[in-house]
């Protein structure tokens, strides 16, 4: 017999149950709302959205039900709840949050969605879907969903390797590297961090983090301000600490007080506009800011980055009435314009002096060739204006001759400087058809310290197009760079380690990389960690175990007991990617799990499966498993 307390109490059960439906529709409802993610985690974000939205069906019949709800279903949409919030919280943050905090800790970001999908999977789990009346239709589309997850969850590793790569490089102490700037422009244009309102943006969600954290991560949350420094630097942004708001409009510096309308303010100066010009793609700019970009052999738009269909630049003359009305009634004194008569147009002394400089590389006089090669080395530097510049001077041939000049301070300026004009992938492709290889080879193995260095910088970023990575190792450019990797000082071990990773991503150069030694050298660098190189260094010996003589040079006793120690006290990542190189090398050969079930693995990886990042858990879980069975062969 029920009684009249029970009632009530079952109704109201009912009635939490349908709030909680609701605020799970609406949950579903704004996720679905949020627009682009973050490039890093794309992918993974529509992913989930499209689970959650696969729930809709089950969720609406619910919300339809004419029969009481049961406690056990009351308590599955609970857990339920809580799993959408979380995934809610997540899907925002990839969103709006910092692009420079979900590129570095990407793997950290999976580990959340992983738990996301836990969450789920175990809110269904006790769903009583029969006692609901739910269709099988809709319970055939939440086992669907439930598939997924599982999927999810054994997924192989998507890990940027170069966007990895790069990181290394620019989060490197050694800040004045020219190598450096290549890096962050790379960085700048995958995570779309390189024009003012890009970096507003950015400032203002790492400042949120900061917030959030307040004081934990100490030092993962000062390495994302100091990129976010070094990304505003690049943009030509003064910012002291890495946190200032990115501009403030000189015409407000005397009068910070008014805030002067958004539109009125000049993209390319963010200064109030006193001659606004409407360009082909339908932006308006001041008349000299705008001049000054087409004068600089620019053709493309620099808001929107469209290629203008003609140069014409037309008046915006409602806008021009809109600002003085404005400045009218605001008191506001528009800033004097320099008439623009004058003879002597600092664009085009800059351009002039550039051709001139180009020119001077072919000069017969030394001290002549040797000032122009610095300074074009410095003003290659500069600026990507500088750089399209010297291009288009015809300052890439000559400075791929002075490479074979035998003067030793001319072959480092020029490598210098060719490696940072290989930042523009057009200009990659000019340096390319001049065919410098060879003789950048040449510097690398008989150069000064910094030429060295700066030949294998060069070869990294020229090999990130394909036909080179072949002809580099064709042209014998990998044996000076496995002996850089063994005799150079930690700038240029960590050079050549960028330049040959990306080289032996090619199959035929892993032959060549071994042929010239290098497994030892990095064998030797994972017993450093003073170097900081470990995790790359395993991520070389990971591409070089899926060679059958890779995997015979590498998988010596020594090394395996030097996996097994940083499994057990390496960082998070030095565990991942030690975990991810004995599973590639026991694969192959059993023997090598029972050497590393001797030293002791075992329980290191359990911790791992548990403890250990993303990926870290999958590797360790699959070398449990394999390590199982091995032991029961060998028994």
């Amino acid at each position: 017999m029920v009684t009249a307390g029970e009632i009530v109490e079952e109704g109201n059960l009912e009635g939490i149950s349908m709030e909680v439906i609701q605020e799970l529709i609406g949950v579903i409802e704004t996720v679905k709302s949020l627009g682009e993610y973050r490039r890093t985690q794309k992918k993974e974000s529509h992913n989930l959205v499209r689970r959650l939205k696969l729930l809709l069906p089950l969720l609406e019949e619910i919300k339809d039900l004419d029969t009481p709800f049961p406690e056990a279903g009351n308590a599955c949409l609970h857990k339920l709840k809580r799993a959408f919030y979380s995934a809610k919280k997540l899907l925002k943050a990839c969103h709006a949050g910092s692009k420079i905090y979900l590129a570095l800790e990407s793997e950290a970001v999976m580990v959340r969605f992983h738990s996301v999908y836990e969450k789920v999977s175990q809110a269904l789990d006790g769903m009583p879907y029969d006692e609901l009346g739910i269709s099988d239709e809709v319970k055939e589309q939440v086992e669907l969903m439930h598939v997924q997850l599982r999927r999810a969850k054994k997924r192989t590793d998507t890990q940027d390797m170069e966007l990895a790569m790069d990181m290394m490089v620019v989060l490197s102490t050694e800040n004045d590297r020219n190598a450096d700037s290549a890096s962050i422009e790379r960085l700048a244009n995958k995570l779309s961090l390189h024009t003012i309102e890009d970096l507003k943006s950015e400032t203002a969600a790492v400042k949120k983090l900061v917030k959030e954290r307040r004081g934990h991560n100490a030092e993962a949350t000062q390495q994302i301000i100091d990129l976010l420094s070094k990304f505003k630097r690049f943009a030509g942004i003064e910012d002291a600490n890495g946190l200032d708001d990115p501009v403030m409009p000189k015409t407000l510096e005397k009068c910070p007080s008014l805030a002067i309308p958004h539109e009125f303010l000049c993209p390319i100066t963010l200064e109030i506009m006193t001659d606004p010009v409407i360009v082909a793609t339908g932006q308006t700019y001041e008349r000299e800011s705008i001049q000054q970009w087409l004068d600089s052999n620019h053709q493309t738009c620099p808001k929107t980055g469209q290629v203008l269909a003609h140069l014409s630049l037309a008046p915006n003359f409602a806008l021009k009435n809109l600002i003085l009305q404005w400045c009218e009634k605001n008191n506001f004194q528009l800033p004097k314009r320099e008439p623009q008569s004058c003879p002597e147009n600092p664009t085009v002394e800059h351009d002039e002096k550039i051709m001139a400089l180009v020119q001077n590389l072919s000069s017969s006089q030394l001290e002549v060739q040797r000032k122009a090669v610095t300074k074009i080395r410095f003003l290659s530097k500069e600026s990507p204006e500088n750089r399209t510049w010297i291009a288009n001077s015809g300052g890439i041939p000559p400075l791929v001759n002075l490479l074979s000049y035998p003067d030793s301070k001319i072959q480092e300026h020029a490598v210098t400087a060719l490696l940072n004009l290989s930042i523009d992938e057009s200009n990659k492709k000019l340096i390319s058809r001049e065919e410098p290889i060879p003789a950048i080879v040449e510097v690398l193995q008989n150069g000064t310290i910094g030429a060295k260095e700066n030949s294998a910088a060069a070869l990294f970023s020229l090999s990130m197009l394909d036909e080179n990575k072949a002809a580099i190792g064709i042209l014998n450019g990998i044996p000076p760079l496995v002996e850089l990797l063994r005799t150079g000082t930690i700038r240029g071990k960590k050079d050549a380690v960028t330049a040959l990773f990306n080289l032996t991503l090619s199959h035929a150069n892993k032959s060549r990389a071994i042929e010239a030694g290098i497994v030892t050298p990095l064998l030797q660098i994972c017993k450093d960690k003073n170097l900081d190189m470990v995790d790359e260094t395993l991520s070389i010996l990971l591409l070089l175990a899926s060679h059958p003589d890779g995997r015979q040079e590498i998988g010596q006793l020594s090394f395996i007991e030097t996996l097994v120690d940083l499994i057990k006290d390496g960082t998070p990542k030095n565990k991942e990617c030690a975990a991810a190189v004995l599973l590639e090398l026991g694969s192959k050969n059993s023997n090598l799990f029972l050497a590393a079930l001797q030293y002791g693995v075992y329980d290191h990886l359990v911790d791992v499966s548990k403890n250990g990042t993303d990926r870290g858990q999958r590797k360790a879980n699959s070398l449990l498993q394999l390590m199982s069975k091995s032991e029961q062969i060998a028994c």
